[in-house]
């Protein structure tokens, strides 16, 4: 038997550079990645052009540890190398970049040809690459190489010349401002990991812009927008998902930090530090954001509105950072890996599109987070950590989101949502028009007999329409009771599924046995038989007990108005969660009066307590909670009239929440992302509110408090 060796073709390098890495762009930070590693306090990368404006190169220089000859031949030249794996960190402690042992590669996508100098304790080593030679060979061995190593006084550092074509000087004239766009993305403000170490990237030009012959130099710095946000949340997820974050908000006046805290239990994707900024984006608050300071770098003169939109749509985005260099394209401006656009078009008052945030995540190293990138630098492997990163994220918004809301209400900045029967009766109600019609007959002259007519006949039109009022209120309470239902869909489904699954794996038993029983007349036949019918019996039942349930729920006539046992309507809407009372372990229970009465819808009763029994169950679902329970107390006030307090062993609501009255506003809900619809309480209140009584919420140090009572 004879034994070959695998040899890579000679096209193998060019694949890895121009297969792995994504563009020109993409090139360029691997090598900045490159000089970070080599503990470099710097990184120069230089476009230079001579006067006759025939040659172009693209230097890359940095100042770090340099390398030995041994290095370049054995760990530089060798592609896919594991020895930055191996290393884990710098001799400067540096936390490594490079993972795949290709990103040197990257530096064919900018040129034909390279030399590398490197100088590493007084001694200069030089390499020569003409990635023509590697399309040409047939094998990669088959290309040789020159290296020089002589000794030099010069301080350490790498030295990497490109020679890239004439041709692209015009090229990269024209997107200059992508590539110092996405050097400026590369370090974000406070990035945590790189607090201890500095590193400055700069950027030279020599006679590269035909208006600029002279050299011209800049040190990348952040954008000065990013210090200019409305809103803002920042701080550390610990690995067990606990974390304290910062809240701010810089559209309100003489506001102070809020402290926001996390319980989301273990990440799956190691320790998190998030950097989350949101800008408003109508017409007040782009201005407002000019005013706060925001000017054209170059120039020095204030942005513009379009100017202003231009600049956040080219920098929006949320970035995910590992020790303090971005993953592409995670950030990137049309990458909206969190699907926050979506989201928002299902809840634009609420909800933040891509457009209106700048955000930083920064996450461990792969072994700590689990969160792996792909070999095409295009992103992270979807995997659990990732889709736990993704959840975590929504969640820290979605705090940002509720106290942005609260704010935005409580500034009049957004529109209150109505409650619909008050502004149907607002439309119709004609008293000041009588009023204002009297004085003005009576200045007239006209005598008190034709006046009174006069006020008769807007009386009468007034009552027709409170006719047509009525009709209009009946139908939103219909529409309120079905939608309620649709709410609680997943407790039909659930306490319809055994009994269907009964009825589809009998049917075909019973069909066998009824066949059977004409060649076997045997006991043992008929007792399977009656068996299986007492079942289609016992789960029949079943079905008719949980219908009769939700019949007042699905009702499409509305009853009038009359007296009903308090106790027996609550009780009533309870029975339908009864099923997932016993699946979950939650006590539920209604203490106090149960002779009490009062007037109204009945069906009304229905809705306002299923839907803050379905929120209940939610919550000590989601949360965990210990000892679920619902507690219910009718009880009798010092007026002598009848109210109710409802409470449960959930999370509670904040304060602030409470306070600003936004939990009964449509669209508004903290349930993670596609879990709510925001109309439970809203539909609640406003059932409350067509019976004559008020919804109110209680703070409680455990636990929401609600209190149904007369207005």
């Amino acid at each position: 038997m004879e034994t070959y060796r695998i040899r890579p073709a000679g096209r193998h390098l060019i694949t890895i550079g121009e297969g792995l890495i994504q563009d020109r762009y993409a090139a360029i930070l691997e090598l900045v990645k490159n000089s970070y590693d080599a503990d470099s306090s710097d990184v120069i990368i230089s476009f230079n052009v001579d006067e006759g404006r025939d040659n172009f190169t693209i230097i890359v220089e940095d100042h770090g540890h340099g390398m030995s000859i041994e290095e370049v031949i054995d760990k530089w030249m060798v592609p896919s190398t594991n020895d930055k794996v191996a290393r884990r960190k710098s001799p400067n402690g540096r936390i490594l970049q490079g993972r795949k042992g290709i990103g040197r590669y990257a530096a064919n996508i900018l040129g034909r040809k390279m030399k590398l100098e490197t100088i590493q304790n007084s001694y200069k080593t030089t390499l020569f690459i003409d990635w023509d030679q590697f399309v040409n060979a047939k094998f990669l061995d088959e290309v040789e190489l020159t290296i020089d190593n002589e000794v030099c006084s010069d301080k350490n550092g790498t030295k990497l010349t490109i020679v890239a074509s004439k041709e692209d000087i015009d090229e990269w004239q024209k997107q200059i401002d992508i590539l110092r766009s996405e050097l400026k993305k590369l370090i974000p403000p406070g990035a945590p990991f790189l607090a201890k170490s500095e590193f400055k990237i700069m950027l030279v030009f020599n006679n590269f812009f035909l208006e600029q012959t002279k050299k011209h130099e800049e040190e990348i710095q952040p954008y000065p927008i990013l210090d200019l946000y409305d809103y803002k949340i920042t701080g550390k997820i610990s690995a067990d998902g606990t974390g304290k974050l910062i809240y701010e908000n810089q559209k309100a006046r003489n506001t102070l930090s809020e402290e926001v805290h996390f319980c989301l239990g273990q990440t799956n994707c190691g320790e998190i530090v998030v950097d989350i900024r949101v800008y408003d984006r109508d017409k007040d608050s782009i201005e407002l954001l000019i005013a706060r300071g925001l000017r054209d770098e170059t120039t020095n003169k204030y942005l513009k509105n379009l100017e202003t939109r231009q600049l956040l749509n080219s920098l929006n985005g949320i970035g995910v950072y590992r020790n303090g260099f971005r993953i592409r394209p995670l950030g990137d401006a049309d990458f909206d890996w969190l699907k926050l656009n979506e989201q928002r078009v299902q809840n634009p008052s609420l909800k933040i599109g891509i457009n209106q945030v700048i955000g930083y995540v920064h996450i461990e190293s792969e072994e700590k987070s689990n969160l792996e990138e792909r070999s095409a630098r295009d992103g992270l492997k979807d995997n659990l950590a990732y889709n736990r990163l993704k959840e975590i994220t929504c969640e820290i918004i979605a705090s940002l989101e509720e106290k942005r809301f609260v704010y935005r209400r409580k500034a009049g900045l957004s529109k209150r949502t109505k409650v619909i029967e008050k502004e149907l009766e607002k439309l119709f109600d004609y008293s000041h028009l009588q009023k204002s019609v009297s004085i003005a007959l009576k200045k007239s002259g006209l005598n008190d007999l034709t006046i009174s007519e006069i006020n008769k006949m807007i009386e009468k039109e007034q009552i027709d329409k409170n006719a047509i009022i009525d009709d209009i209120k009946t139908t939103v309470a219909i529409y309120q009771g079905q939608a309620t239902l649709g709410r609680i869909v997943n407790v039909i489904l659930h306490e319809g599924r055994r009994p269907l699954n009964y009825f589809t794996n009998q049917i075909s038993n019973l069909k066998f046995y009824t066949q059977k029983i004409k060649e076997d007349t045997s006991d043992s036949i008929f007792d399977k038989i009656i068996k299986i019918t007492s079942g289609f019996h016992e789960n029949a039942s079943i079905f008719v007990n949980l219908f009769s349930r939700l019949d007042p729920l699905a009702a499409k006539t509305r009853a009038t108005r009359s007296d009903y046992n308090l106790y027996q309507a609550i009780y009533t809407a309870a029975q339908v969660f009864e099923n997932e009372f016993n699946i979950h372990s939650i006590e539920f229970s209604i203490k106090g009066s149960n002779i009490a009465t009062w007037n109204g819808w009945k069906q009304d009763i229905y809705t306002i307590f299923t839907n803050l029994i379905d929120n209940s169950i939610f919550w000590m679902i989601h949360t965990k909670a210990q000892n679920k329970h619902i507690e219910i107390s009718i009880l009798e006030g010092e007026n002598g009239d009848w109210y109710v307090d409802y409470e449960d062993s959930g999370p509670g609501i904040e304060r602030d929440l409470l306070e600003s009255g936004v939990i009964f506003e449509p669209e508004f809900t903290t349930k993670p992302n596609g879990t709510g619809s925001g109309l439970g309480l809203a539909i609640a209140g406003e059932a409350a509110q067509r019976n004559g009584l008020q919804l109110i919420a209680l703070y409680n140090i455990q636990g929401v408090h609600f209190r149904l009572n007369k207005e």
